[in-house]
């Protein structure tokens, strides 16, 4: 996006305070998610941070028992979950519930769908691929943290660390290093 020109600028602060706010809500109206954080923050008062997580905990659960005909769907469906708590941590910057919602959405995909990804082949390859990758990610978001929560995600990552490398995702975990234990 190209800078302001210095000009336009000063011709934006010496506008009238009405014409300011009136342009400003059409602009804030054009972006969905600074719609939705502003009233995140400026309406909820970030009260609803917990009802925020237990939402997409439902649509997690939801999606995982969808019964998903092969591990393509199944990424598939992961990653949409994943774009949900990703726009969650956009609008309320909740770091701890994104790698909480990130453990119990891997965690519940392989509960519901662990027939699709019980062995490495041709079909799971991808799949596989994207839950080393994902599982990574969340390792390295879980040791950012605060270690007092480290104690609150041991068993989940003990979890998720113990079926990813024993089923197919086990080669991808292997090449990018991947504990087998999680030590808290």
């Amino acid at each position: 996006m190209p800078a302001l020109d210095p000009d336009l600028k000063k011709a934006i602060v010496h506008m009238p305070g009405v014409e300011k706010d009136k342009l400003l809500l059409r602009l804030i109206a054009k972006d969905a998610v600074l719609t939705e954080k502003l009233q995140f923050e400026l309406v909820e008062h970030s009260a609803t941070l917990d009802e925020r997580r237990d939402l997409i905990r439902q649509f997690i659960d939801r999606t995982a028992n969808l019964n998903a005909d092969s591990a393509g769907w199944l990424m598939m469906d992961m990653r949409t979950v994943s774009g949900y708590i990703a726009r969650h941590l956009k609008v309320t910057k909740d770091k701890y519930g994104e790698v909480e919602l990130m453990l119990y959405m891997l965690n519940t995909f392989y509960d519901h769908n662990a027939h699709l990804l019980a062995k490495y082949n041709s079909r799971t390859d991808k799949a596989a691929d994207y839950i080393a990758k994902r599982t990574d990610q969340v390792l390295k978001k879980v040791a950012k943290l605060d270690p007092d929560y480290h104690i609150e995600f041991a068993d989940d990552i003990h979890k998720l660390l113990s079926w990813v490398h024993y089923a197919a995702p086990a080669h991808y975990a292997r090449q990018l290093g991947l504990p087998k234990e999680w030590l808290v």
